[in-house]
């Protein structure tokens, strides 16, 4: 069997390879992927597919997800947390070498740590180490000391680490523009080989190779090819052609057809990540009105979505919780109810004009933009939720771009009104850089720019408390405020 290397984008969606008869070490494996590969780097990558795929097999980190998502250690040999549950110390593993042959030692792993707290990087992994002190200890270990316990820590540490003396003399200013961003060296199973252009540079393939020093043992595949491709439709006919062995994610309306196709096993993985419309209320005036957001809410249609876009393959979410997780409250769940959605706005005095089918206050039209990717999922949900908000008199204009123009012209500057997008969190939620009011600009991921005293309390008190039933009820509190305010329209 083939081993699944990469993770599906999509709560619900498939991944699927071809089993295959091979040696015992040998053979090879090539994968599609939808996308570009621009920062193969594990500071930087998390915003993309391609580079997140690569980073993951490429660099080692001081832990790591078994097949059961449980942290286990990875270059760490063995640790220790003090009672106080603030100090971490990490005994590395011995004879670790960088893919160039050279040593892995506690001074990459402590260069790591102060580049991705340094915010002249801008990692958007940094705001999990503020407050965190990073130091070499006795005996070559690395320490960190927390200024309060935090229960999730660990999860922190599974980034990949960078070797010193490749990084050491690149300026911040640079670090983004690299070489060593496609031209990676890491410590994990497979290291870079190669890989090819078009005529206009954009990467057809990049070429992994088993690295044969790996501290872990030698991986069995010997080879892996990963091939880039503009769209699911141009991915999905390689694949026909069998111009690639395996996929990491399909389109839903494709699982059908993907399932009749000759040697192909497909298995569904559920993801932590959600899709949601987050609301803008310092840019668009007409969604900082409490009625409106609450009435956007209940006017949508999630089923509809599900079941006409995704083809059932996802689950109604009315907050940033799933059933599967720890704190999840089924009471919070919000049903459709577009009788009530146009009462509410009827009340607060946003009149339908009839002519236009849109509804005005005074002079201000209850009209605002909805940005998203070019993904089809995505384009195709937001066109929808304009015509089922259309039905309470609000006039949304959809505005569909690249992915790359969407996360560097908007998402960095949070220059839109609503933005529908999708946000990827762990079973055991920790929901500080997405939701607190520390992380309204970028590198945080508080894309609704949430500013609330008592969530930001929560999200700082969860982080602490050791207790699960305690965090449980607090996550049900935040879940409550969230119902109660609405900074964000959670879809699926």
């Amino acid at each position: 069997m083939i081993i699944a290397v990469s993770f599906v984008v999509w709560a619900g969606s498939f991944y699927f390879d071809i089993t295959k008869t091979v040696p015992k070490f040998g053979g090879q494996y090539i994968e599609g992927i939808v996308g570009q590969p621009l920062y193969v780097n594990p500071l930087i990558s998390q915003t993309s597919e391609a580079d997140s795929d690569l980073a993951q097999i490429i660099f080692s980190g001081l832990f790591k997800y078994d097949k059961s998502g449980n942290v286990v250690p990875d270059l760490a040999q063995d640790f220790t947390i003090s009672e106080d549950q603030k100090t971490y110390t990490i005994n590395l593993k011995k004879n670790v070498l960088w893919h160039d042959g050279e040593p892995l030692a506690v001074d990459d792993v402590f260069f790591t740590y102060s580049v991705l707290q340094d915010p002249a990087y801008k990692s958007p992994l940094r705001q999990g180490f503020q407050g965190v002190d990073v130091s070499i200890g006795e005996n070559q270990t690395i320490v960190f000391n927390l200024k309060s316990p935090y229960v999730g820590f660990l999860d922190n540490l599974t980034v990949g680490i960078l070797p010193k003396h490749i990084w050491e003399n690149i300026a911040p200013e640079k670090f983004a523009l690299a070489e060593y961003n496609l031209h990676p060296i890491g410590s994990g199973p497979f290291a870079f080989s190669d890989f090819q252009k078009d005529s206009n540079g954009n990467i057809l393939t990049f070429t992994l190779a088993a690295f044969k020093n790996y501290y872990d043992g030698k991986a069995y595949i010997s080879k892996m090819t990963f091939n880039f491709y503009p769209d699911d439709t141009t991915l999905i006919a390689a694949y026909n052609k069998k111009e690639v062995m395996g996929m990491g994610s399909i389109p839903p309306e494709n699982v059908k057809d993907i399932k009749n196709v000759k040697s192909t096993n497909l298995h569904e993985l559920v993801i932590p990540r959600y899709f949601s419309v987050f609301l803008n209320q310092t840019k668009s005036l007409v969604l900082a009105n409490d009625e409106v957001r609450l009435a956007l809410n209940m006017s949508v249609d999630r089923k509809q979505i599900i079941e006409t876009l995704l083809h059932g393959e996802g689950a109604p979410l009315s907050s940033p919780f799933f059933p599967q997780m720890k704190g999840y409250d089924e009471s919070k769940q919000i049903q459709t109810d577009m009788e009530a959605a146009n009462k509410k706005l009827d009340e607060a005095g946003w009149v339908l004009d009839t002519n236009e089918n849109v509804r005005k206050k005074g002079t201000t039209t209850l009209e605002f933009e909805l940005v998203t990717t070019d993904w089809p999922e995505l384009n195709q949900t937001a066109n929808l939720l304009k015509e089922q908000w259309a039905k309470v008199g609000a006039k949304v204009n959809v505005k569909v771009l690249s992915v790359s123009d969407l996360q560097q012209n908007y998402i960095k500057t949070r220059e839109y009104d609503s933005l529908l997008f999708g946000q990827a969190i762990s079973f055991n939620p920790d929901l500080y850089s997405f939701w607190h009011s520390s992380q309204k600009r970028d590198p945080g991921l508080n894309l609704s720019l949430f500013d609330n005293k008592e969530a930001d309390g929560i999200l700082e008190n969860v982080r602490q408390e050791m207790d699960e039933n305690v965090r449980n009820e607090d996550f049900k509190k935040f879940q409550s405020i969230l119902a109660d305010e609405v900074p964000a329209v959670f879809l699926y």
